[in-house]
């Protein structure tokens, strides 16, 4: 192959270089952008766990507090009965045991209400905490929402830039014959989309290898493809 010619391929490869180096990192920000969603819900359902879980306090609150108000009312109305046959009684010691057992039962009913009382207190407590834990998940619901379609929006983005990188390829790969085309592809498919790279201070410009003063005089000599011999990619020099 001519000088001339091999010096010209190597310029269309560093160009569609450029290109795919875009490409593939476009391709991995892609990649990651599930993932960034899914921290994102991950995050969010993690804050509703909170709400659900002051929501069910406020119900089993309520729930006691229908019980405890059915046990109220069961225990005055059982006091009401006893009221109603004091007077019916015959004998004082009758008479004495019944009062004992109105004192006991109001004694009972006052224990109760004030169990009510507590859970009147806690639940309007927890009612105010859950009030205050919907209208915080609101907003965090708004923040989640606008990072979301942040991110579905950069995705956008990335494909519109692909479909234009995509387009520039095909224009620029037909530049470069189909057999160094191919050892080119075959690089950059195990060297993370960098197949073509420049030597700066005598070292490759993919793995830093240094690179014997011989084989730069062979690059700049154009006579054929020089690789590097650590990581295979293809050499290229501007000096």
């Amino acid at each position: 192959m001519a000088e001339t010619d091999l010096k010209k391929q190597l310029d269309n490869l560093i160009r569609l270089q450029t290109i795919d180096s875009e490409i593939y990192g476009l391709n991995r920000e892609k990649e990651s952008k599930p993932q960034e969603i899914q921290v994102l819900e991950a995050a969010f359902e993690e804050k509703k766990q909170s709400l659900a879980a002051l929501e069910k306090n406020l119900l089993d609150l309520q729930k006691q507090r229908k019980e405890t108000e059915l046990d109220l009312a069961s225990k005055e109305e059982g006091g009401k009965k006893l009221q109603s046959q004091l007077y019916s009684l015959k004998t004082n010691k009758e008479y004495q045991t019944m009062l004992q057992q109105i004192q006991g039962s109001k004694a009972d009913a006052s224990v109760i209400e004030d169990k009510l009382l507590s859970l009147f207190d806690q639940g309007d407590k927890v009612k105010n905490e859950t009030e205050k834990e919907k209208q915080r998940l609101k907003e965090e619901e708004k923040i989640f929402l606008e990072q979301k379609k942040k991110i579905e929006d950069r995705v956008k983005e990335i494909d519109d830039r692909l479909s234009q990188l995509e387009a520039q390829r095909k224009q620029v790969a037909p530049d470069v014959e189909t057999k160094i085309l191919a050892q080119y592809e075959r690089i950059i498919k195990s060297r993370d989309g960098l197949g073509i790279v420049n030597v700066k201070n005598n070292s490759c410009g993919g793995c830093n290898m240094l690179v014997p003063p011989q084989v730069i005089n062979l690059i700049k000599m154009y006579e054929r493809i020089i690789t590097c011999e650590m990581c295979n990619r293809i050499l290229y020099t501007d000096e």
